[in-house]
């Protein structure tokens, strides 16, 4: 039994069987490569679903983790730490939003931003304006109330009953949204790219519908932000590219480097509606996270950082939309989506040859899905765009 082969076992006999998993063990990992315990090497264009947006241990950011580990690993938030004090300034500041709630995941996140909004239309109109709308092939996480908020099917099965106040809408359609944003609706949930729903960006026609409607009805909008923030898209946040900015917006992922954290950013609008007691998280703003945050930000708005991530986007592109295996692109930025001209290949099958011959990819329904990290050099783009290809066209 190779190396590999132990660890895997051991990890089956005892870590709950919830993902359907590859047979890889990781070892170590550096820049925008990983190596298992049988020393293969792995180019890596999903960087941990978009967390390691920096890649593999980057030398920085090592170092102000590290650091901080040896100074203060953890408070509980009775206290104050100059760390996370740091962190949430850079980040308001960087973003244009007013303070910062931070949890452990995307998921945390957008509870967050469901009681927030909640919370909101209770102490301005009272009971019965609490239900939120959101959009049609969707994902906000996999807690109970963001099970339930997710507007995919195939996620609501098992765990009844799910919870109430949640209303469908289908991407891009204005009429069905206008149909339903009723005096009952205290918030519009949306995702700008859809990220697990397929990697589809709404229309601007549409985006520009809920912000004008909602605004009408002091109707929140919260922006799930989880996959298409801190950089992914080409912009800090991918609301910029519709040139709008929610009421309250959602992160996680890469926000910390690959530690886990998730942060719900407040407009002023939003700002003081959580109050002492109203909610918490006991690991939420850890030093640790907020010391990787510090780095990931720093490195994100500075320079032509945001202008690379956008020629690779092309650089990639480029380079796809020349095979004839590939039918079409989605998404914006770092964050691709293909659909395979060959409607009998499956995007889970494309993965799997992909791991065998030493590159990771993700996929999102039918598509192959990209998120590369964003500092990848073009080096690594193409030795990981010619082995992706080279499937592609079997």
């Amino acid at each position: 039994m190779n190396n590999n082969e132990n660890t895997i076992k051991k990890f089956d006999d005892y870590v709950a069987h919830s993902y359907g998993r590859y047979p890889l063990a990781m070892k170590s990992g550096q820049n925008r490569q990983c190596i298992d315990e049988n020393n293969m090497k792995y180019i890596d264009l999903g960087s941990g679903i978009g967390c390691n947006c920096l890649g593999y241990c980057d030398e920085q950011w090592a170092d102000a983790v590290c650091t901080q580990v040896r100074t203060l690993q953890h408070t509980s938030n009775y206290y104050y730490t100059e760390v996370q004090a740091e962190f949430a300034e850079k980040l308001c500041k960087s973003t244009g939003y007013e303070s910062v709630f931070f949890g452990n995941s995307g998921a945390e996140a957008n509870e967050c931003a469901i009681k927030t909004a909640r919370k909101y239309s209770f102490d301005k109109y009272g009971k019965g304006r609490h239900n939120i709308i959101t959009l049609v092939n969707s994902f906000h996480g996999r807690t109970m109330a963001t099970l339930s908020a997710t507007g995919q099917d195939v996620f609501h099965n098992y765990f009844f009953p799910f919870l109430e106040g949640f209303i469908n809408v289908e991407a891009n359609n204005t009429d069905d949204l206008k149909a339903k944003l009723d005096d009952t609706v205290c918030a519009v949930m949306l995702e700008y790219v859809q990220g697990e729903g397929g990697v589809i960006a709404l229309d601007q026609e549409f985006v520009d519908a809920v912000f004008e409607l909602c605004a009408e009805k002091d109707i929140l909008v919260i922006a799930d932000e989880v996959q298409t923030g801190i950089g992914r898209t080409g912009k800090l946040l991918a609301g910029e590219w519709y040139g709008k900015k929610a009421d309250i917006t959602t992160l996680a992922k890469g926000i910390a480097g690959g530690i886990p954290m998730g942060a719900c950013l407040f407009s002023s609008k939003t700002k003081d509606v959580l109050t002492a007691g109203t909610h918490g998280s006991t690991f939420g703003g850890n030093p640790i996270a907020c010391a990787g945050g510090i780095v990931v930000i720093d490195r994100i708005t500075g320079g032509d950082f945001l202008d690379e991530v956008n020629k690779k986007a092309s650089y990639i592109k480029t380079k796809l939309e020349e095979s004839s295996a590939v039918k079409s692109l989605s998404g914006k930025g770092l964050m691709i989506g293909i659909t395979l001209s060959d409607e009998s290949k499956k995007a889970a099958d494309i993965a799997k040859k992909a791991f065998e011959k030493g590159l990771l990819v993700l996929t999102a329904k039918e598509k192959v899905r990209l998120l590369p990290p964003l500092n990848i050099t073009y080096d690594e783009l193409n030795d990981g765009i010619k082995i992706l290809i080279e499937i592609l066209e079997e």
